[in-house]
């Protein structure tokens, strides 16, 4: 790579969304607010290839739903008046209740140099520990079984591993959709030279069609196919007996806890056939260039860091630890999960992997930082911060970059919590969330594209975020508001920084402090920077010692670990089920996730009609025989409830979800969606070590929905979801679309079709429309000039038309003989309907990748993907055209 000469108009930078890294090319688009993305070959994470999110990033940028000036009550203001008012309250809190009455809770999202001043602000100068992150919800367990495997938190191998193992193990990672890129170079390193693919997960996702084997075990039972495994190492004499006897202690307690589990009761936890265990058990032992990754799937649980340790147990006893193509592999799910890690943004740790606990290095960073007090103690993790915001323990609470009254199980409770506190400061770069709502003082933060700093990823890469447009309105990078809040709270001289290069410059030097190979992380040899260094600084990985070569770019391949005696230690742990069980009344079990067009609780990507149009609406996965057990079929609404409480979504039907399990995507607000917060019916268990929540298991039932009619619209203007008992509204090109049902039918449906399809201000609106009362379905059509302006489609049971062609009806110009097609709700014969869009890269749809496979006897995912184009870019939608292809095949042979 060579960042210092990028091609003309052109800036390096790195993709803000999940935790690959990989390096973007932005040009900025001539109205200054969007830009033109494509992959960096250069850059060692990607090497060019983007996902669908990446790649839609231009279409994510521009002024519409941005926040463009501090507000105070409501109402906008000037920067001096609103930090004033945030350093008067956080003061006045600390000198009236002390340091633990304030809290910050921070985000992956943020840049290094944003989360390094936070986290010196809060623990150095305020001196408490009360800063915590919403990473804690996804990588927390990791981290803890990092450290108590290695003594640190030190992810041992790199990418490249995964390129030269001989066998992957995929646990609890729908890499396909989650980590799109890294799925792409797996697939290529199978394809190249036959990598074996084991996929763990209850449920069958896209990536398993990359999987030589796929283990649907029982929600939850991780830790006990790890134990049946380290058994059967033990048993068949594949353990590296000289390795355990050199590098680790511990051994003889984790076998003999695995082996209070016979080979019996891990096929009765697991659920798996004994057939599959051995096929499992005998690959791994077989195959020495072993890589174990892992993900949301083992971290989001009440025993998460049990998990992480019984996977790292069987890595420890087979010597694969930190060699090519040979080690457990942690992959984060936000871009910066790493740095945040590396900073101390925990509420556990202290800055540049020091601990907290440790008077030394306690000692080591005030002396450091100059500070008058350091935290002591650690301080509330997630849960527990916002439940001391709840009962009046947190007095001001700052929200950086993050929404957790919709990402925080107990989402309800999350508002309740953020309504009870005193003062609540939210910083983002739109005020229209549901977290944003409840805060007293909102301050706009500058978005990816207009502000500079790093992110670490899960390969320990450094790579730089670079603007490359100026910041919407008022708005002000993060790492600028907190050293201004400073500043104000007496502490100038500490926070008297004027770049982001002069915070990454102190926090590497930090890393090497007092640090001579005892701690991990050292970035010293980058302390000395320039701007002009910072400004082209390629991605690095660390270590980067200054003075000291740096000769592998994997951890512990000389078998030294950072623990008191320098071996790695194995962890005794026993299966344990989830917090929670199925019960007579809940007998179900929820999971919830992520999806693969969307991020987080999609402030950002549900604003591109792309990202939109693979599923625009919230939906329950479930399988064929649950689904008729509980009365619903494909396309119904359906009522998913906890003891929690309940949401409405969109019924799935599929034969890839796991028996008495339902999938529900965690990503939907109340701005898309009035009933589908799914972490509203997560209760808050979590793991006694880590904090981290259990996303995965929630006893739930489902029934189907009382609607008493349904509708599918499209329209110029933007509906509002809670006017109807259910709604979810999602973008599309011109304007939007609309599903929503209801219990009692309107008044009129003709006053309905003209309120909702008309434009304010738009006069002259043509309508057209059509009913049968019978079976009580009603059409509309609504022109304005010439143009359809909107369409409305209603019936008793979920609507049928075609969406995707109706969508694409919206702005066109008809003549009257098309016209009347439109309440068709299909186009006719010789127009082609594009079906549900399946490739969000290049916008091709299910009946464009049928009639391919229908052209192309014995088609498969490559033949139509030369035809279509479809899973040619990012590739995650080829397992979705392996299915479509497959249906194709079954009804042939029909």
């Amino acid at each position: 790579m060579n960042p210092t000469a990028p091609a003309p108009g052109w800036t390096q930078t790195t993709c803000p969304y999940c935790g690959v890294g990989c390096g973007v090319l932005a040009r900025p688009a001539p109205d200054g607010l969007t830009a033109e993305i494509k992959g960096d070959p250069d850059h060692p994470a990607n090497f060019g290839r983007l996902c669908s999110k990446g790649a839609a990033l231009g279409e994510t940028l521009g002024a519409e739903g941005r926040l463009l000036a501090p507000t105070i009550y409501g109402q906008r203001t000037r920067w001096d008046d609103a930090l004033d008012l945030v350093a008067h309250r956080f003061s006045e809190a600390i000198e009236a209740h002390g340091p633990d009455s304030v809290a910050f809770y921070v985000s992956g999202q943020l840049l290094t140099e944003d989360y390094y001043v936070a986290n010196k602000l809060m623990k150095g100068f305020i001196g408490s520990a009360n800063i915590d992150t919403n990473s804690r919800l996804c990588m927390a367990s990791s981290v803890a079984g990092h450290k108590r495997a290695f003594g640190s938190d030190t992810v041992p191998g790199c990418y490249e591993d995964l390129e030269l193992a001989d066998l992957v193990v995929l646990i609890g990672s729908n890499l396909a959709w989650c980590h799109p890129v890294l799925y792409q170079r797996l697939a290529a390193a199978k394809a190249e030279r036959g990598t074996r693919i084991v996929v763990i997960d209850p449920r069958e996702t896209a990536t398993c069609d990359l999987a030589d084997l796929h283990l649907a075990l029982k929600p939850g039972s991780d830790v006990a196919l790890s134990n049946g495994l380290l058994q059967y190492l033990a048993a068949n004499k594949a353990i590296d007996r000289s390795y355990i006897e050199s590098h680790t202690s511990g051994f003889e307690a984790a076998i003999t806890a695995a082996m209070d589990m016979p080979f019996a009761d891990v096929i009765a936890a697991t659920g798996l056939e004994a057939g599959q265990l051995s096929r499992f058990y005998k690959l791994f032992a077989e195959t020495p260039p072993t890589v174990s990754v892992f993900s949301q799937g083992v971290n989001q649980s009440s025993a998460g860091t049990d998990k992480v340790n019984a996977i790292i147990n069987c890595h420890l006893a087979t010597g694969r630890v930190g060699k090519p193509g040979a080690s457990p592999f942690s992959v984060t799910g936000q871009p910066n999960a790493m740095g945040g890690r590396e900073v101390g943004g925990l509420a556990n740790m202290l800055a540049a992997h020091m601990e907290l606990g440790n008077t030394g290095h306690r000692q080591a960073v005030q002396q450091f930082w100059k500070s008058p007090r350091i935290a002591s103690e650690p301080g509330l993790k997630a849960v527990d911060l916002f439940q001391a915001a709840a009962d009046g323990r947190v007095k001001a609470l700052w929200i950086m970059a993050t929404n957790p009254a919709d990402s925080m199980p107990e989402a309800d409770h999350i508002r309740s919590a953020l309504a009870a506190c005193p003062f609540v400061v939210v910083s983002d770069m739109t005020g229209d969330t549901d977290t944003a709502d409840l805060a007293h003082v909102v301050l706009p933060a500058a978005a990816w594209g207009e502000k500079d700093g790093t992110v670490t990823n899960s390969e320990r890469r450094i790579s730089r975020q670079r603007r490359f447009l100026q910041p919407l309105g008022l708005a002000r990078p993060d790492w600028w508001q907190i050293c201004a809040v400073a500043k104000r709270m007496g502490f100038a001289d500490a926070f008297d920084f004027a770049t982001p290069a002069e915070i990454f410059a102190e926090y590497a030097a930090l890393t090497g402090l007092a640090n001579r190979g005892e701690r991990d992380l050292d970035l010293a040899g980058l302390s000395a920077l320039s701007s002009e260094d910072y400004q082209t600084l390629a991605p690095i990985q660390w270590p980067a010692p200054a003075g000291r070569p740096v000769s592998s770019s994997r951890f512990f391949t000389d078998g030294r670990f950072y623990t008191d005696d320098g071996r790695a230690r194995f962890i005794a742990v026993a299966y344990r089920p989830p917090a929670q069980s199925p019960s007579a009344e809940f007998p179900l079990r929820l999971n919830t996730g992520r999806i693969r067009d969307q991020w987080h609780t999609m402030t950002r990507t549900a604003k591109t009609p792309r990202l939109m149009a693979h599923i625009a609406e919230p939906f329950v996965e479930m399988r064929p025989d649950d689904a008729t057990r509980h009365g619903l079929g494909p396309g119904d609404l359906a009522q998913v409830s906890t003891p929690m409480g309940e949401v409405v979504v969109r019924t799935v039907v599929s034969e890839r979800q796991g028996a008495g399990s339902l999938f529900v995507p965690m990503q939907w607000t109340d701005q898309y969606a009035n009933r589908a917060r799914i972490n509203t019916l997560i209760a808050a268990w979590t793991d006694p070590l880590s904090g981290q929540p259990e996303l995965k298991h929630s006893p739930a039932q489902v029934r189907p929905y009382p609607a008493g009619w349904h509708a599918f619209a499209v329209m110029q203007e933007q509906p509002a979801p809670g006017a109807f008992d259910y709604a979810a509204i999602a973008t599309c090109p011109g304007g939007w679309r609309l599903e929503c049902a209801g219990r009692g039918d309107p008044a009129s449906w003709p006053q309905t079709a003209s309120a909702l399809l008309t434009p304010r201000g738009t006069a002259a609106v043509e309508f057209l429309s059509y009913a049968d009362n019978a079976l009580a379905q009603h059409r509309f059509a609504a022109f304005s000039d010439g143009k359809c302006i909107g369409l409305l489609f209603v019936s008793r049971t979920p609507v049928t038309v075609s969406r995707t062609w109706a969508v694409e009806q919206l702005g066109g110009i008809l003549a009257s003989d098309q016209r009347l097609r439109l309440l068709a709700g299909r186009p006719g014969g010789d127009v082609p309907d594009r079906g549900k869009i399946v490739c969000a890269c290049l916008n091709v749809g299910a009946n464009e990748i049928a009639a391919a496979a229908r052209l192309h006897p014995g088609a498969t995912v490559y033949t139509v993907g030369i035809a279509t184009g479809a899973g040619t870019n990012c590739g995650s939608c080829r397992a979705e055209i392996g299915t479509l292809i497959h249906a194709k095949s079954l009804a042939e042979a029909g």
